[in-house]
């Protein structure tokens, strides 16, 4: 279930747009000396509510990274690729599909998206999945970011700075882990923990995972739970990031199990089902702003940095008729109706 979050209501009554209320509003505007306080936003986020993986936001890792760096450098079982057999979006929910089937010389398939040369995250913020994880021997799954400097000849990994929001050994799926990995690449640092879920609780099940990241520190939560706070950090851990999420088969991380091994302790197809990713950064609060024009129509506007749409209601607050408009962008003009006694619009984000 996606959440949405609200702002306050605007209400604007038709009869009294000329007469009482351009006035009001023109002095409730200027009146408003004092900066508002900040508070968490959305600017951006993939809710996969299309028919389709955003090809502006996504891009997929393919193969077997031969010969930079084979098998991803875990000693990984799949062949990743961009199928819809094995990465899509349907009814709000994005699937990563893992498969046992003969492709390309392996025994599975998977898939593996990043935002790289797509989107970099903020210097700072707070970053959230819904997810659930798939339980079976050799199941990897892992929401995680690596620093946008990364190349293949000059800054490589760990310099470049990782971090697992969470990952999970599916053959022990009462668990998550969340960690941190930097430093040169003869003296890896890394710091990590894990949550550990109360019984019968599972990675199986829908959880959402959020990273609160501040200058000099990193936290880690569960479903709103603090299980890892990471401080001291500096370098990578001060510059920009991109997304990935994948589903691994088998390597080191899960013990490196054989592929009988995997073939007897997995239900095939295995998947990773993701709700939603959301950036969230401090701003001016989601609220939408009125002014009159000289012609008798209202100007309402709203922060454009925020992901958000307006939706309006009329005559009365009583029931759920809210209506989105789609393509409204801010500005956006109303011209008083008459018919109507009152019409209201609100905020809806993401």
């Amino acid at each position: 279930m996606k959440t949405a979050f609200v702002s306050t209501l605007c209400k604007i009554k038709w009869w009294a747009v000329s007469a009482v209320l351009a006035p009001m509003l023109s002095f409730n505007v200027a009146a408003q000396t004092n900066p508002p306080p900040l508070q968490w936003n959305i600017v951006w986020s993939d809710e996969f509510n299309g028919t389709s993986i955003d090809p502006t936001k996504w891009t997929f890792d393919l193969g077997d990274n031969c010969p930079q760096n084979c098998n991803w450098g875990n000693q990984e079982l799949e062949y990743y690729t961009s199928r819809t057999n094995n990465a899509y979006v349907a009814n709000g929910v994005l699937h990563i599909v893992a498969r046992q089937e003969s492709y390309a010389g392996y025994s599975f398939t998977s898939a593996r998206m990043k935002t790289q040369g797509r989107y970099s995250t903020p210097v700072y913020g707070r970053f959230e999945w819904r997810a659930k994880l798939p339980a079976g021997v050799g199941m990897w799954p892992a929401l995680w970011m690596l620093g946008t400097n990364i190349t293949i000849t000059t800054v490589g990994w760990p310099t470049c700075g990782e971090i697992d929001v969470v990952e999970n050994n599916g053959a022990t799926p009462t668990w998550v882990q969340g960690s941190l990995h930097w430093g040169p690449s003869n003296g890896e640092i890394n710091r990590t923990a894990k949550y550990n879920f109360v019984s019968p609780d599972s990675v199986t099940n829908w959880h959402t995972y959020d990273l609160l990241w501040s200058p000099g520190s990193i936290q880690f939560f569960v479903d709103g739970h603090l299980y890892e706070n990471d401080t001291g950090l500096s370098t990578p851990f001060n510059a920009p990031f991109f997304f990935i999420m994948n589903l691994a088969v088998g390597g080191t991380y899960v013990g490196s199990p054989s592929v009988a091994q995997i073939e007897a302790g997995t239900t095939f197809p295995a998947e990773m089902q993701v709700d939603y990713v959301r950036v969230y950064e401090q701003t001016a609060p989601l609220a939408i702003s009125v002014a009159p024009q000289s012609n008798g129509n209202l100007s309402l506007s709203w922060p454009t940095n925020i992901v958000c749409h307006l939706q309006v209601q009329t005559n009365s607050l009583v029931g759920g008729n809210w209506s989105d408009l789609p393509g409204t962008t801010s500005p956006y003009v109303v011209t008083p109706d008459p018919n109507q006694g009152a019409v209201f619009y609100r905020l809806a984000s993401p």
